[in-house]
């Protein structure tokens, strides 16, 4: 099968391969997301499945349809997490030996998992693209099946299956909004849904720093010579740095573009890394619902792109999958970007009762204080000034204003 063979009939079939393998996840209507959009808000809870995200769908999909030979040899895959995961508990469920090359950066709580799906894991490369690259050396040394982590038929047609269950859920709805990092779940989505329903509309989401789709999209033209695979090219070994890093694929694939994206995708936009975590702060306090970056990417396209959206949308949160290790540091990002956390810096005179004064204003504004510290050596300060740094909690950008406001009458700069 090839990629322009993939069909609604192609992913019914996937589904029913799959049907005791994967969850069917949720359909959640979201109150606080409609009140504030103004339009219903369903999200599909893919953060939920089986290894924390849609991965396994098309994972599995792949490993079943090897052929007996295949399937004695084994597969290899790279990935920095999610995929990483699929294939190896996909392949231990089907009895298929499995190799799977993360880069030496990759969240040891992924590696973990990854191992305990019984998947031999090997640490190769800073960056996903030399892992990759010797995913690609395995597969041909030992003779092994490389399954890659969208541009497959199978892997589609896979994915696909959460179309269907969003269409049956609600076939009502007007739009869907879907992370995109290769391009994979949103083609198969984005197929079954249009099949389904010709006049819902498909919004897909990249990370500004990665948006190749996104560029491609926009000028809709192809080839080695054009812009964005010289744009790609040129980012091929920059170091990228976010917490969106299941989305952050640096070369767009043409064959996806041209096979689903461009057909099925009626826009794309991106967002970037502050609107993420934003994004993962609203979901842990009004939805009690974790997501990692990549998942949250459609929750940020909606809270800061204006999409038509419709009278009815769904956001597929494609995974859940966030370390520990930084999930306190995102936190503090979407509290930042949401004005419920500021550091605030003032000069004042070095005299007795002024920070007793400042910390009166702060208390009458109902401000909550996590830090505070004086400096007197900063270069710029006078001989009797000093720089004093406050950490607050507030409640929103407006509250903050009235605060500097309060500061400034007090003589502070």
């Amino acid at each position: 099968m090839e990629l322009k063979d993939v069909n609604l009939d192609r992913v019914k079939k996937a589904r029913e391969a799959l049907a005791h393998i994967v969850t069917c996840t949720d359909l959640s209507w979201s109150r606080e997301l409609t009140q504030l959009l103004g339009c219903e808000i369903f999200i599909k809870h893919e953060n939920n499945q089986r290894t924390g995200s849609f991965k396994i769908r098309g994972a599995y999909h792949k490993i079943i349809n090897l052929s007996e030979s295949e399937k004695r040899r084994g597969v290899v895959a790279s990935s920095a997490g999610n995929h990483a995961q699929g294939v190896a508990l996909s392949a231990q469920l089907a009895g298929v030996k499995a190799t799977v090359v993360m880069p030496i950066t990759a969240p040891l709580t992924k590696v973990s998992a990854t191992k305990s799906h019984g998947a031999n894991v090997i640490l190769h490369g800073e960056i996903y693209d030399e892992a990759y690259a010797h995913a690609r050396r395995l597969e041909q040394e030992q003779d092994l099946t490389f399954v890659h982590p969208y541009q497959d038929p199978f892997i589609v047609a896979g994915q696909g299956t959460l179309g269907l269950e969003i269409f049956e859920k609600n076939p009502h709805l007007e739009s869907v909004v879907i992370p995109i990092g290769g391009g994979g779940l949103i083609s198969g989505t984005a197929l079954v849904l249009k099949a389904l329903n010709p006049k819902i509309k498909i919004f897909g989401v990249q990370l500004n720093q990665t948006p190749g789709l996104y560029n491609m999209f926009k000028q809709n033209h192809l080839g080695d010579s054009s812009e964005v695979f010289q744009e790609a090219n040129s980012l091929a070994n920059r170091k990228i740095s976010t917490i969106a890093d299941g989305i952050a694929v640096k070369t767009p694939s043409a064959e996806m573009f041209q096979n689903f994206i461009k057909k099925y995708v009626d826009d794309i936009v991106t967002v970037n890394d502050d609107e993420i975590a934003e994004a993962i702060v609203f979901l842990l306090e009004k939805s009690k619902s974790v997501a990692e970056g990549a998942g949250a990417a459609s929750l940020a396209a909606i809270l800061h792109r204006n999409l038509p959206l419709g009278k009815q949308s769904c956001v597929v949160l494609s995974g859940g999958n966030i370390d520990l290790n930084i999930i306190a540091k995102v936190i503090e990002k979407g509290q930042i970007k949401r004005g419920r956390l500021i550091e605030l810096s003032v000069i004042v005179d070095d005299a007795p009762g002024m920070l007793s004064k400042l910390t009166k204003v702060i208390a009458d504004l109902r401000a909550n204080i996590l830090e505070v510290r004086h400096d007197r050596i900063t270069q710029g300060l006078f001989l009797r000034e000093t720089r004093i740094d406050f950490v607050l909690e507030t409640s929103s950008h407006e509250h903050i204003q009235k605060i500097r406001e309060a500061f400034h009458q007090l003589g502070a700069r």
